[in-house]
């Protein structure tokens, strides 16, 4: 039986509760409840999955951590695509809470950017988050409260609907397309220590003056600050073009 199956006598039961069958503390077949809280599970799934990506994210690995047996876990989730949906979940509860506070500012735009900022610094390091976020639905309760949180802000402004949900829907891209990016593996030299980042960079930004200077004359103009930029900037001056967009697109009423 596979990892993600259900475990017989364990049926789940409906989402946001353990799979509990009446009788208590045992199952069906006598198998004792799970010991442990969907808290914790989901606490230790996060926990996971920032050491080992994906992959590593396995019933068999998180029973494991939790001190107990793999059909424990289906007290609590059904399968692993739940489970990667409730650990996406818990990182945007901490979001909403740690800007709980923003939305009463005297600048909108301000605490547009302070909530796409916040989103960014819980994703960019868990490559597994941007890569879930790129293919999910954004049906999470959390979600949609950090999505209407940075609507609530345009809502300040004098915009139409299209423009406020255009404005939400780009800001949310590119902190998502962003962090999906900044999540990938460098390249294998660098990972595994043959090379060092600066040497590498240093390389890279030898090959962009090797090219045509014709054919490519933006790369040759660019090529000193591919050793010069910070990530963290770069995310933060694109975020503000955005913004800046946005503020001109309100000031104009069109």
């Amino acid at each position: 039986m596979r990892e993600d199956e259900v475990v017989a006598g364990a049926a789940p039961g409906s989402r946001g509760e353990p799979a509990r069958r009446r009788g208590g503390a045992r199952a069906a077949g006598g198998r004792r409840r799970a010991s442990h809280s969907m808290d914790a599970v989901v606490a230790e799934a996060v926990a996971l999955l920032d050491e080992a990506g994906e992959p590593g994210l396995t019933f068999r690995a998180l029973a494991g951590r939790l001190g107990g047996g793999v059909g424990s876990i289906y007290w609590y989730v059904s399968s692993k695509d739940e489970l990667l949906e409730r650990a996406a979940d818990h990182v945007l509860a901490e979001v909403v809470a740690r800007t709980a506070h923003l939305g009463a500012g005297v600048d909108p735009l301000d605490d547009l950017r302070e909530l796409a900022i916040a989103f960014y610094e819980a994703t960019v390091h868990r490559p597994w988050l941007g890569a879930y976020f790129l293919q999910d639905s954004g049906t999470q309760v959390n979600g949609l409260t950090l999505y209407d949180r940075m609507g609530q802000q345009l809502m300040r402004l004098d915009l139409t609907p299209r423009q406020r949900l255009d404005g939400v829907a780009a800001v949310m891209a590119y902190v998502i397309g962003v962090a999906a990016d900044r999540g990938q593996d460098p390249p294998p030299e660098v990972r595994d220590g043959r090379v060092a980042r600066e040497e590498f960079v240093a390389e890279f930004r030898g090959d962009l003056r090797a090219l045509d200077e014709d054919a490519f004359p933006f790369l040759h103009h660019v090529a000193e600050e591919f050793a010069a930029h910070h990530d963290d900037e770069q995310f933060r001056a694109g975020l503000d073009l955005l913004i800046a967009g946005l503020r001109s697109q309100a000031a104009s009423g069109a």
